[in-house]
């Protein structure tokens, strides 16, 4: 079947069996290998992606179901002249990752956090990042990171 989306502000259209998830189109067809496939169940977050400005786990979500959405993976964060995103640059600063696989999803969690909930406090940005697991840091870290990035994405 073929699928025509958005991703990373590039139309893309693409044939795909039916049964083609969202994290295979992404990664497979299109090369972004970015999003990380950790569980295949959707419990750890480390596909996470934002569609239609909204953070999904990709490995949950049939390719066809994406028909017509805009999606943003990590490779798609950072500026045009290869910037960073506030959040990238917090979670470099603040030392918010270890091994980095989780990390792209928690980064792309942490955004879509920010941008529906600005002002969340600690506790609210240690609960609505328990949908991603991290198995190195402790989260600390993960925590002082969107913190930062908070504040950096305010002014």
């Amino acid at each position: 079947m073929q699928v025509q989306l958005k991703v990373n502000g590039h139309a893309v259209t693409t044939d795909v069996p039916e049964n083609t998830l969202l994290v295979q189109l992404l990664r497979e067809t299109l090369q972004l290998t970015g999003t990380h496939v950790g569980c295949d169940t959707a419990q750890c977050g480390a596909c996470t992606v934002i569609a239609d400005g909204r953070a999904i786990k990709a490995c949950n979500v049939l390719a066809a179901q994406m028909q017509g959405a805009e999606i943003t993976t990590i490779e798609g964060l950072a500026a045009a002249d290869g910037t960073m995103h506030p959040m990238q640059a917090a979670f470099k600063d603040c030392h918010g990752l270890q091994c980095g696989f989780c990390t792209t999803g928690m980064v792309m969690s942490a955004v879509d956090l920010l941008q529906h909930h600005p002002q969340a406090s600690e506790r609210e940005i240690r609960e609505l990042l328990e949908g991603n697991i991290c198995r190195c840091t402790g989260y600390q870290n993960i925590v002082k990171a969107v913190q930062q990035a908070q504040q950096a994405m305010a002014a």
